[in-house]
């Protein structure tokens, strides 16, 4: 077998493409990247406009997760949408992407559980799909704070959180996105659902598989009758211990059964972490991303530690129908241009990548 890499020039990578009802100049999405630079009341300013549109080469930009409410935040100057004001200054992102000639889809977030009554409406307790502590801390406005034991929700709750996601994908479609990107990974609240490992409910919503990916199925649901399925996509990470959150018990059948429904509802795309989310590429025995891919009849998107190399073989192998990278676009925002022509990768400190001001964020020089 020939294992020589396959060339830019002859890969399709850098092409235009088809998503739903989108053309999208390349196969290159950007990945949602929290960064921790919303102003007062979680709304987007200039300077987060300026940073998008840097980087507005990518065929896809998938914004930093934002939350669907308050209930939903977790992590301190991070961006919402559900007010007002927060469509306003997302209004000013989209503007600038479409500009760039750009496409940019919003990523639906509530964290659940992975949150502190500091950053809760007054200074509630967070909330989950059953009242289990997660280890680590919660990013608060005065600094880190050990995570508390959450509120199970009630069943009868559970209609209102199907309405918040409802509500934000409608704030969304005002804000002038071009689409929305449900999340549903990295241990946060639809995962907290989805995995037997935080699901310990009795209820319609807890036991099994059906039961447990029933809350994430009505929010796809709503969201697709605001936006329509082209236009709609998920993000899952069927095997990362991200924030706190064990495996589940069989991440086969469990997430398995979810794509197929997933499938069913016709989303425009599903976007996975293949892996450790911010972590290794390993993946159990047992599970292949390659049967979860077979089994969506949507575009697939494949994300984790791809570089350059990864990228032209997935496409090369049809591994991957769309190539997702995170942090390589913190320092580099022509990204696309430098992986076509291999050219040298900046690199982003670490300090600089949660909160603070344009340092770090939209003073990174293209070539």
């Amino acid at each position: 077998m020939d294992t020589a890499l396959p060339l830019a020039s002859t890969s399709d990578l850098f092409s235009p493409v088809q998503l739903g009802g989108l053309t999208l100049t390349n196969r290159i999405v950007m990945a949602p990247l929290t960064r921790s630079r919303a102003g007062s009341g979680d709304v987007p300013g200039p300077m987060n406009a300026e940073y998008y549109a840097q980087r507005a080469s990518a065929g896809l930009i998938i914004s930093e997760a934002t939350q669907i409410s308050q209930q939903g935040k977790g992590y301190a100057f991070t961006p919402g949408i559900y007010t007002d004001a927060q469509v306003a200054g997302w209004t000013l992102v989209t503007d600038a992407v479409h500009q760039a000639g750009g496409r940019i889809f919003a990523q639906l977030w509530h964290v659940g559980r992975i949150s502190h009554p500091d950053l809760q409406q007054d200074g509630q307790l967070p909330v989950s799909a059953s009242a289990l502590r997660p280890e680590g801390k919660a990013f608060t406005e005065t600094g880190f704070k050990p995570h508390v034991t959450p509120r199970a929700l009630e069943t009868s709750e559970l209609p209102g959180i199907v309405q918040d996601y409802r509500h934000a994908a409608a704030c969304a479609k005002r804000a002038g996105f071009d689409g929305v990107e449900i999340h549903s990974a990295n241990g946060y609240l639809l995962e907290q659902f989805i995995r037997d490992s935080t699901n310990r409910r009795t209820d319609a919503y807890g036991g099994p598989v059906a039961n447990r990916i029933r809350l994430v199925l009505e929010v796809a649901a709503a969201v697709i009758g605001v936006w329509g399925r082209e236009r709609v996509g998920i993000r899952l990470s069927p095997v990362s211990p991200n924030v706190s959150i064990a495996q589940d018990s069989d991440p086969v059948g469990t997430y398995g059964t979810l794509v197929d429904e997933l499938s069913r509802l016709g989303l425009a795309y599903l976007h996975c972490v293949e892996g450790e989310t911010i972590g290794p590429r390993n993946i159990p025995g047992g599970f292949s991303f390659a049967d979860i891919r077979s089994r969506f009849s949507g575009v697939y998107i494949g994300n984790n530690g791809y570089d350059r190399a990864l990228a032209l073989r997935a496409r090369s192998e049809n591994s991957a129908d769309l190539i997702c990278f995170g942090r390589l676009y913190i320092a580099n925002p022509d990204l696309v241009e430098r992986l076509r022509i291999d050219a040298p990768l900046a690199e982003a400190p670490k300090d600089t990548w949660y909160g603070g001001g344009a340092h770090g964020y939209t003073d990174y020089p293209n070539l």
